[in-house]
């Protein structure tokens, strides 16, 4: 099993023929999916999402895949290949068309519909290619088939490509739900028609390859779901991902049954859900959904809300009525149902959610406590079922923390498959297909990047860890007015401190701290306000951890005399 080396060097040029493929994103974590492949000169791009920062991220929005080592070369993309609709395979899409517009999108439709939706947003008309499960497309020297799956969104595709070098078989995000509720099934037909004829190079979700036996199907969620708008004596509050629409179709006719009116709340929640609905994806009974006016006047056993936010998001709705800052107030008898998983990284802030909730007096039912999620993606069993369907030369798990990449090849090598064409790469990893073989020649840049408000890129790992040093030990300011001539302080400096505990008398003991610090500075001739202000930094930053054990953020500003 061939594994990354921290001493890798910038991969060689790709020999005649191969193939290069090159993950920037969704290996080694869950999010911003993206991998690039060369071909004959050319790139095909298969997803571009976004992952969510976590609490040592503040500030952050969404983190974009590292687009460094393709920005040279975007007039060699020949198309971007979305396997589906979540904002972890589509989310970056934006940011990279507004360095090359017109590269082609290629979707299914539902996929196309929430792109372009969300393109809108940004001002962006793409250009797209719309194709659909058996479908067979040029792109290049790329020649892509797409295969159905079934996941936690409808419409989901798996893509074959076939290129001078072999053939590779993407899986995207997938499961192999058996009944699932729009009888769209993972082709397994076609895994194994491909497989007859070749299938050089596997990448397969890596997600849950952790969770032994078979993710269970969606329609087992029925009774549960059921159960809460039956016995809930007052509102049901929903919370789920705005393009689960699986889920959102169970809530729909769990709450037409026991009549109840739905009203979507949320503004991912409200066009998502527009969009599936009027792509016929959502079948909504007639007289069901309610505007928020409507909503006033119905008794409270008799509404439904579907809203965002089952991820602790602090923006999306549910947090707000956990806080108490959202019109809709939560209150005694409410039921909240989060109807979705934990993503790893989460569970702080999912729980933070359910806590606040509760004080209110609501009734939270979720994953730990009732039957009201299963997974999109499938567990070590349906995995295993593919490998030996499938039976491909080289495997090269995607998706997934390194521990779901790892386990993902051991069931690759258990079915079989040589250990030594099972490749474990992360982001930036570059893997050449070459005569048959994947093998990790060399790396690429694929750090993170950040998208703070409006700026891309401009908060650093530098300017995080500021912020992490702000929230955790606060910031002096010191002021010193220096006689230019001597060196020596014409006052006593100001300090101003935020988050640091002070009182009156905490900073007179670094005063003559500050003297000696100029002093010496006067001797060695030193007299350039930033050297100075630097130095006084040091020496108050050094003073802060001897006499408090603290480390926060020094701000020196020199004025001259």
């Amino acid at each position: 099993m061939s594994h990354p080396h921290p001493e890798l060097k910038a991969a060689p040029p790709l020999p005649d023929g191969g193939l290069r493929v090159t993950a920037l994103g969704g290996l080694g974590e869950i999010g911003r999916n993206m991998t690039v492949f060369e071909h004959a000169g050319k790139l095909l791009i298969v997803d571009c999402g976004v992952l969510f920062p976590e609490e040592n991220q503040p500030g952050v929005d969404v983190i974009l895949p590292d687009f460094t080592s393709i920005r040279d070369r975007l007039d060699d993309v020949v198309a971007i290949v979305l396997t589906h609709g979540h904002e972890d395979h589509i989310g970056g899409v934006p940011y990279l068309l507004r360095e090359r517009r017109d590269i082609p999108l290629v979707g299914s439709k539902l996929t196309l519909a929430f792109i372009e939706a969300k393109l809108k947003e940004h001002g962006i008309r793409p250009r797209t290619v719309r194709v659909r499960e058996g479908d067979r497309r040029g792109f290049g020297p790329f020649d892509c088939e797409f295969v159905a799956v079934n996941h936690s969104i409808p419409d989901s595709l798996a893509v074959a490509i076939r290129t001078q070098a072999g053939m590779v078989l993407h899986t995207g995000d997938f499961k192999m739900d058996q009944f699932p509720l729009d009888d769209r099934i993972t082709d397994l037909r076609a895994f194994a028609r491909l497989g007859e004829e070749g299938v050089d190079l596997f990448l397969t979700d890596s997600t849950n390859a952790e969770v032994p036996g078979f993710t269970t199907s969606e329609r087992e969620l029925n009774p549960a779901i059921e159960q809460v708008m039956r016995t809930a004596p007052r509102r049901v509050i929903v919370s789920s991902f705005a393009s689960h629409v699986h889920r959102i179709q169970q809530v729909l006719d769990a709450a037409h049954q026991h009549g109840r009116k739905v009203a979507f709340v949320g503004r991912s929640m409200v066009r998502n859900m527009g969009i599936a609905r009027d792509l016929g994806y959502l079948k909504v009974p007639p007289n069901l959904i309610v505007n928020t006016k409507e909503l006033e006047k119905l008794p409270d056993h008799k509404i439904t809300l579907v809203c965002t936010g089952s991820q602790g998001e602090p923006m999306a709705a549910l947090s707000r009525m956990a806080n108490r800052d959202h019109q809709i107030r939560i209150g005694k008898g409410d039921t909240v149902l989060l109807a979705s998983s934990l993503i790893p990284g989460n569970e702080n802030a999912i729980y933070r959610v359910i806590n606040g909730l509760t004080r209110w007096g609501a009734n939270v039912v979720h994953k730990g406590n009732a039957k009201v999620h299963v997974s999109g993606h499938a567990s070590a069993g349906e995995l295993v079922y593919c490998y030996n369907i499938v039976k491909p030369r080289n495997v090269m798990p995607v998706h997934g923390e390194f521990r779901h990449l790892r386990a993902n090849a051991d069931l690759a090598i258990r079915t079989g498959v040589d250990p030594d064409r099972v490749v474990i790469a992360e982001d930036g990893v570059v893997v050449d297909l070459v005569d048959g073989r994947a093998s990790i020649t060399g790396k690429v840049p694929a750090g993170n990047v950040y998208v703070d408000g409006m700026e891309v890129g401009g908060a650093t790992e530098a300017s995080l860890k500021d912020r992490v040093t702000l929230a955790q030990e606060g910031v002096i300011t010191v002021v010193a007015i220096v006689d230019a001539d001597t060196g020596a302080l014409a006052e006593a400096p100001d300090f101003l401190a935020r988050g640091f505990v002070h009182d009156d008398t905490t900073f007179e003991p670094v005063i003559p701290v500050i003297e000696k610090t100029l002093a010496t500075a006067a001797e060695e001739g030193v007299g350039d306000a930033h050297q100075l202000e630097q130095l006084v930094a040091r020496a108050v930053a050094n003073w802060a951890f001897r006499t408090h054990r603290r480390r926060p953020l020094i701000i020196p500003v020199i004025i001259d005399a």
